[in-house]
């Protein structure tokens, strides 16, 4: 791979996120690949054929300090690769506060470093139920179009987030909390302009702001903001955005339009994988109602003891679990291992009282459980696969999904086929773990219709939900 083939790189606030970029880009036929750390050059040697690739973090679930010391170092290396354009991927929900995974601060290192003209900030993804007007975030209740929507301020899922609850839609003003970059943006009817119009209204708002929003309802205003922001990157001077897979969305629906890149449509099929083991640190409404759908269709549950866990009172080798585990698998069963259902679970409410009671703060707990139950779930995991043939793995929860990955060994994944928007099948790269080779599929909380579990160990290709 030269330099001058990366169209893109893009850096992830969690796993699910990430991957959910990956298929964007890999569905406009760009191959990627994701990496769990910033790539050296010889890592990204091993993948010649790739024209974009991105790093899976874990910023979301961090305080701004350490979010100062993983980017800043994550961006000094993406601004040398070559790409044209670096994208700094958040959810599509936006979720973020001023003390933790902080949007706001990852701009503020991210003009330091790249000092860009602006920063586009896109988050509206119409196929994934997420859509911007006049600087207010509206999403579906799940991933796809065929959800209620909510404005964010009163989406029954985000309104009551554990760590960043919705308690704003207008995202300037969400952001002002963060930074004090100004923002402006481009709203709904600027964008159906014609583009020489739209592009001197852009200008007009780059002399005035640091950042610039982009609103965005329809698929077909995406590849309209792409034409807007791809001028202004260059392979010598990469274009520093933020926002959700929209970017992805954007550059992509232009770059085709263009010539520069051209649609996948074929796919290998994925096939039936049984038993199939499921992971998951998620605390999301849609995946508690995913869980028990499976289970009354033939799954199998592990609870794990999360108050403990927090308590540090848990066997720390997971015997009865992976013992378990193993024995329901060897049964043929497929398996659930789980954290919570809900933030009205028992567990959930009893490990958080715990931790308070230990004086920690929201935001410390929210650090310290993402890494603790992800690491119980892929020492578990880690453990169970290799001592029964496991082909498929399904790891949901955004916050959680990067420990579980680490915890595994897994170094790097590239995309196989398509299941559900935002979160394809993958083939693990790693080296002297039992993960290398496994197909994993990384859910976010908000992904999927009820069957998703049993759909994925299917391998059915999924509609929009």
């Amino acid at each position: 791979m030269t330099p001058n083939k990366l169209l893109l790189a893009f850096y992830g606030d969690d796993f699910t996120g990430s991957t959910d970029a990956m298929e964007i880009l890999e569905r406009a036929g760009i191959r990627t690949a994701l990496f769990i750390e910033p790539p050296a050059p010889e890592d990204l040697a091993r993948f010649p054929h790739i024209r974009a690739f991105g790093i899976a973090g874990m910023t979301r679930a961090m305080a701004p300090a350490q979010m100062e010391q993983t980017l800043r170092p994550a961006f000094e290396m993406l601004k040398n690769v070559g790409a044209r354009h670096i994208h700094y991927k958040v959810c599509s929900t936006f979720d973020s506060s001023p003390t933790i995974g902080s949007i706001g601060k990852a701009i503020d290192i991210g003009i330091e470093v790249f000092d860009p003209r602006f920063v586009s900030l896109v988050v509206a993804a119409p196929s994934l139920g997420r859509y911007c007007a006049f600087g207010n975030l509206f999403a579906s209740m799940g991933i796809g179009s065929n959800g209620q929507i909510h404005r964010l301020d009163r989406h029954p899922s985000m309104g009551k987030h554990p760590t960043t609850p919705a308690d704003e839609s207008d995202l300037r003003l969400h952001l002002s909390k963060q930074t004090p970059k100004p923002c402006g943006l481009i709203d709904i009817l600027q964008i159906e302009k014609p583009c020489k119009e739209a592009t001197s209204l852009l200008e007009t708002s780059i002399g005035e702001n640091e950042i610039v929003l982009f609103d965005g309802l329809y698929e077909h205003q995406m590849s309209r903001i792409g034409a807007l922001i791809d001028p202004y990157g260059s392979h010598k001077s990469p274009h520093f955005s933020v926002g959700s897979s929209g970017i992805e969305m954007a550059l992509t629906g232009f770059w085709n339009a263009e010539g520069i890149t051209q649609n996948r449509t074929r796919w290998p099929e994925s096939g039936k994988a049984s038993p199939l083991l499921v992971v998951s640190g998620s605390c999301s409404p849609v995946t508690a109602r995913q869980i028990d759908h499976a289970l009354a269709h033939g799954f199998e549950e592990i609870a794990l003891d999360t108050p403990a866990i927090a308590a540090g009172t848990h066997d720390p080798t997971f015997a009865d679990e992976i013992e378990k585990t193993v024995r329901l698998i060897e049964k043929g069963k497929c398996v659930i291992i789980h954290t919570s259902k809900s933030t009205q679970d028992d567990r959930f409410i009893q490990s958080n009282t715990i931790l308070k009671d230990n004086g920690l703060s929201s935001t410390e707990i929210q650090t310290l459980t993402s890494s603790l139950y992800g690491k119980a779930l892929g020492s578990i995991a880690r453990r169970v696969i290799a001592t029964v043939p496991v082909q498929r793995i399904v790891i949901a929860g955004g916050d959680t999904s990067g420990v579980v990955a680490r915890t595994l060994g897994i170094k790097a994944v590239e995309m196989i086929t398509p299941l559900s928007p935002g979160a394809p099948l993958c083939r693990a790269f790693a080296p002297n773990s039992p993960a290398d080779r496994l197909e994993v599929n990384f859910k976010g909380g908000q992904v999927g219709s009820e069957a998703y579990f049993e759909d994925v160990g299917r391998g059915s290709v999924l509609a929009d939900d």
